[in-house]
């Protein structure tokens, strides 16, 4: 199989941190691809329809996009699950990984508002409106903490593996934002998944 990503997406490197918890990172062609959104990259454009990161090739030349359905895929190769096969914490899961999406998804566009749009075209109103999207899922997160369950654990779920890296990419990109300070709980449960290695091999890079 062949993976179309770059180290410092947080949808790319939760499929990596998947695929080392699943033991098939090694069966895997990871494929750094810089992406723009004025300079798309030409071979992924030939694979991808939408020129979106992570795109997986599988050996069949099929390609399998977004994060969640290559991480479903995943599913289907080798235990254990990160996605629960049924019942209600299945839908916790799917849910608390929608929230961390949406949280990456807000940061990129401000960070992409902020680093490629020229000073004068900046809109500082809708980057304070995605930081907010940031902000509230991060309340969200630090009153329902205990819904993530403990990330430090021998198994791992998709949820956890989406938060620590969304967590991560607001600390690599939005230093500023100090997540952690009125935090406190959110906070202790990051320093617990932090110590995986799937994780610590895959720490976003410039």
């Amino acid at each position: 199989m062949k993976l179309f990503s770059s180290s410092a997406t947080p949808f790319g490197r939760k499929v990596e941190v998947v695929a080392i918890e699943k033991g098939l990172i090694d069966s895997i062609e990871v494929v750094p691809t810089p992406t723009l959104p004025t300079a798309p990259h030409e071979g992924l454009a030939r694979v991808s329809p939408l020129i979106k990161i992570p795109t997986l090739i599988l050996d069949d030349g099929r390609a399998i996009y977004d994060s969640l359905v290559i991480c479903d895929y995943f599913d289907t190769l080798r235990p254990p699950r990160v996605i629960p096969e049924s019942g209600p914490r299945r839908w916790d899961v799917l849910t608390v990984h929608a929230l961390a999406s949406g949280i990456c998804e807000a940061a990129v566009t401000a960070r992409y508002e902020q680093a490629l749009r020229p000073e004068q075209l900046r809109w500082p109103d809708w980057t304070k409106a995605q930081m907010k999207k940031v902000e509230s899922g991060l309340d969200w997160l630090e009153g329902n903490v205990a819904l993530l369950g403990d990330g430090a654990t021998a198994s791992i779920e998709l949820s956890q593996v989406a938060v620590g890296c969304a967590l991560d990419y607001l600390g690599f990109r939005f230093a500023e934002l100090d997540w952690r300070r009125s935090r406190s709980r959110l906070a202790a449960w990051h320093a617990g998944i932090a110590t995986r290695a799937s994780m610590q091999r895959t720490m976003p890079k410039a």
